[in-house]
């Protein structure tokens, strides 16, 4: 189990850049901090053709990394971005690592 903040599958909301205000699923989290997430900091990138690969080149659009610090996890009681932390639950083996919103203490993972 990851103890990111932000994992694959979140929804989360864009807090500064371009899409501010806008939410989007989270579709990869890379190992340098980035996050992509979909529909989301979209750009157009000119792709130059490769018969050998079947690429046909061309302007494509596409999502671009954004840094994990310009996200927040969205919280559907408040509909906002809320900070994330981390409590440990149960006792003895039963003990587990789980994430919960800084405002409320209410554990985001099931």
């Amino acid at each position: 189990m990851s103890s990111s903040k932000i994992r694959n599958g979140d929804e989360v909301m864009v807090v500064s850049g371009k899409d501010r205000g806008r939410r989007g699923t989270v579709t990869r989290v890379l190992d340098n901090g980035k996050v992509v997430v979909e529909g989301i900091n979209m750009v157009k990138k000119h792709v130059r053709p490769d018969p050998n690969a079947g690429v046909q080149g061309g302007i494509e659009e596409r999502e671009m990394p954004l840094h994990v610090s310009n996200v927040m996890l969205y919280n559907p009681q408040t509909e906002k971005g809320e900070r994330v932390g981390f409590k440990w639950l149960g006792e003895g083996e039963d003990r587990r690592k789980v994430r919960v919103f800084k405002s409320s203490g209410e554990v985001v993972d099931a």
